[in-house]
């Protein structure tokens, strides 16, 4: 299913509905928690998007269920392929597993084993391809989607992924009207492009503003030059973030929308993990913690109601307890 990167125009509101319409009964419309003590702090309401709370743990389902419902309904499929550091391709087994198709997952050896395990769980097949997050694991992908007839499931590069990822944005929306400020997590920009399009077509005064670790900032770089930009290495423990490059297809979209990017350090993610365990008794991953890192650190000061995305929770025990301990 390639796209061309020109071509934002395929992913439009009413997209954004009708994927809404088809994750009824498969993603939780996840609640909007007030955090008193970071509101108290900044002197404006804010409030976190839980999508931790997904059947998957994060968001991802979303944009998974989305793509693999179309597959699906255009019947032929053998199955579905991706590549993933975790979270895509524990929503791509999850869907799969709902629609009566195969699943295989091409990751990095060195996602997490809790990630891992996910995909496993969800009754899809992992493939180990280089040893960290890479163009190899896309290529791999692609090749077994050649060689046993599968159809493929980007991660972000997709307008039915990023459709399904923008029913965010949608439920913010319908959520806090009066939202003037909302921070998401970012890596290849498929949350980002569909809170976008959510954004410009129903509230285009919106600050929306792209969230990152400051060892894989992708989008700091992308907004910087005006297109994506491939960083030579990536590293943070927010492990979901470690997309080496903005895609091409997610920026088109979420340039329009997207003027500013927050970078976050390794030491302000754990005080954000940490404060969420303990002042909203929240489990967030590092990176579902990255855009509230960017709040606690006085990176953005903002001037009216602002969400904050907590995109996932899928975290090693061990790490978790370490950061929270």
């Amino acid at each position: 299913m390639p796209v061309a990167a020109d071509s934002p125009a395929v992913v439009s509101l009413d997209a954004l509905r009708a994927a809404a319409e088809r994750l009824s009964g498969v993603a939780v419309r996840t609640p909007l928690l007030p955090l008193p003590a970071l509101s108290a702090r900044l002197g404006v309401p804010v409030a976190l998007k839980c999508e931790q709370l997904q059947p998957i743990g994060a968001f991802k389902i979303r944009g998974a269920y989305n793509a693999i419902a179309r597959v699906a309904a255009a019947g032929g499929a053998r199955g579905v392929v991706t590549q993933s550091s975790g979270n895509h391709g524990q929503a791509v087994a999850y869907a799969a597993r709902i629609f009566g198709l195969r699943a295989v997952v091409v990751m990095p050896a060195s996602t997490p084993q809790v990630k891992v395990d996910g995909v496993k769980q969800h009754g899809g097949e992992v493939v180990l391809a280089g040893a960290s997050r890479s163009a190899e694991q896309r290529i791999r992908a692609e090749e077994i989607a050649r060689e046993q007839g599968l159809v493929m499931v980007p991660p972000y590069d997709h307008p039915d992924v990023v459709a399904g990822q923008g029913t965010v944005g949608l439920e913010i929306l319908e959520q806090q009207p009066e939202v003037d400020n909302i921070l998401v997590p970012g890596s290849g920009g498929g949350l980002l492009a569909g809170i976008s399009v959510a954004v410009a077509a129903l509230k285009p005064s919106v600050r929306l503003v792209g969230a990152e670790p400051a060892g894989a900032a992708k989008l700091t770089a992308a907004l910087a030059d005006g297109a994506p930009v491939a960083l030579d290495h990536t590293e943070s423990i927010a492990d979901g973030l470690l997309a080496r490059a903005i895609g091409d297809f997610t920026f088109a979209i979420l340039r329009r929308v997207v003027r500013e990017a927050v970078r976050v350090s390794e030491e302000e993610i754990a005080d954000a993990v940490r404060f969420l365990h303990h002042e909203a008794g929240q489990r967030p991953e590092p990176s579902g913690a990255v855009a509230v890192a960017a709040l606690l650190a006085g990176h953005l000061r903002p001037t009216g109601p602002t969400v904050a995305v907590v995109s996932g929770g899928n975290v090693d025990p061990v790490l978790y307890q370490r950061l929270v301990g």
